[in-house]
């Protein structure tokens, strides 16, 4: 069967949950594994590959599934993923815009809203917002056409030499207490941000916010969540 890109609606919201990780884990193409799918989702490997087997079947073909590898989106199931990425991001862009949520409580309320609005809702939540290219954490929406602008050289805060400086351009995390620090401190998408110290034994950095006063300190994996340009 076909799947029209815009008739999500056939599709439960535990399939559409499926498709998005699979496409955020494999970066769009890449073969994702049972092991990762599971820990992403929260459920046992056993109900993935039962899952996983349902979505490559023929009426659905949405996934090319391997015993013992994982699988990869067909050409309907990434447009599918793309179109549930689209309404996940204009809804927090919506969010945090328009109704002043803070940007560690958009996506929560995404999760639920995602599944069930029109197609006529998304484009209008679009219009409304002038046709956004990124959500409140720096991701790319895909446009109309499920085009997805993902061409910028990130990299990772936690890969800048000390002394060198990047803008902000992604926070990779759904923690909303670490959303809730990165906020207090400054870190928001399009500031600049320098490495002022690296210590050596542990690899915490000593950081420089635009526009911010103090010199907050992140630990290896918290710089790891935030993406720059140089």
């Amino acid at each position: 069967m076909a799947l029209a890109v815009n008739d999500l609606g056939t599709l439960s919201p535990s399939i559409q949950d499926y498709l998005k990780a699979i496409y955020t884990l494999g970066h769009g193409g890449d073969m994702v594994s049972t092991v990762q799918l599971a820990s992403s989702l929260g459920v046992a490997p056993a109900s993935v590959t039962n899952m996983l087997q349902k979505l490559a079947a023929d009426e659905l073909r949405l996934v090319d599934y391997q015993k013992h590898h994982g699988a990869r989106l067909t050409g309907a199931g990434q447009q599918a993923a793309l179109r549930i990425i689209r309404r996940h991001r204009l809804l927090e862009t919506f969010l945090s815009r328009m109704l002043g949520y803070s940007w560690d409580a958009v996506h929560a309320e995404a999760e639920q809203l995602e599944h069930v609005i029109s197609p006529r809702f998304e484009d209008r939540i679009s219009a409304l917002l002038g046709e956004p290219t990124h959500d409140p954490h720096g991701d790319p929406i895909p446009d109309r056409q499920l085009q997805i602008d993902e061409s910028a050289e990130l990299i990772s805060l936690a890969r800048l030499p000390t002394g060198a400086a990047g803008v902000i351009r992604q926070v990779d995390s759904q923690d909303e207490h670490l959303l809730v620090y990165f906020a207090s401190v400054g870190v928001q998408p399009g500031r600049k941000v320098t490495v002022v110290q690296r210590n050596p034994l542990d690899g915490t950095l000593r950081v420089a916010i635009e526009g911010t006063q103090g010199e907050p300190i992140f630990g290896g994996q918290i710089a790891q969540a935030i993406s720059v340009t140089i």
